[in-house]
């Protein structure tokens, strides 16, 4: 290694996917559909044909963005299967669209965004003007973080 490399990541090289047969995907599973990390919400398998291979049909919904994605592919095709991981964090500030965050350790994480769903995103901000007891659900997956739910701590109805 000569002086003039470094190493900008911390990636443990954990992979962010792993393989998983078309044929044994079920409703709720993550898969990558045209390149986006979708929850399956339907998926149907027809019989060996005179032309080939069973097929399966996925479809899916963008776990980020709620878009409808659709995979027809044989059933011994591989895949990949999406390495989610949730997160629960305080929200300590709202400043503009951007969220201040506390993570378990107490630090402090400013690098996320409130969601690009509209209402979800009102929510969140009316619900921390009014009492400021918020918890938020963050989604990591496929190297992509996005808030996805909130809780009211306040207690109140």
């Amino acid at each position: 290694m000569s002086d003039g490399e470094t190493f900008e990541s911390a990636d443990a090289g954990a992979s962010l996917t792993y393989p998983v047969q078309a044929g044994s995907i079920k409703k709720g599973d993550v898969v990558i559909l045209d390149g986006f990390p979708c929850k399956v919400v339907d998926m149907s398998t027809s019989k060996t044909g005179k032309h080939g291979h069973a097929k399966a049909h996925i479809i899916g919904l963008d776990i980020f963005d709620t878009r409808k994605h659709e995979e027809v592919c044989p059933s011994s095709h591989n895949m990949q299967g999406v390495v989610m991981k949730r997160q629960e964090y305080k929200v300590m500030d709202i400043e503009g669209d951007q969220l201040t965050l506390m993570m378990d350790d107490g630090s402090m994480k400013e690098d996320l965004d409130l969601p690009k769903d509209p209402e979800l995103s009102e929510k969140i901000r009316s619900a921390h003007e009014e009492n400021g007891e918020v918890t938020v659900a963050v989604i990591t997956a496929m190297g992509t973080e996005a808030v996805t739910s909130f809780k009211d701590d306040s207690g109140r109805k």
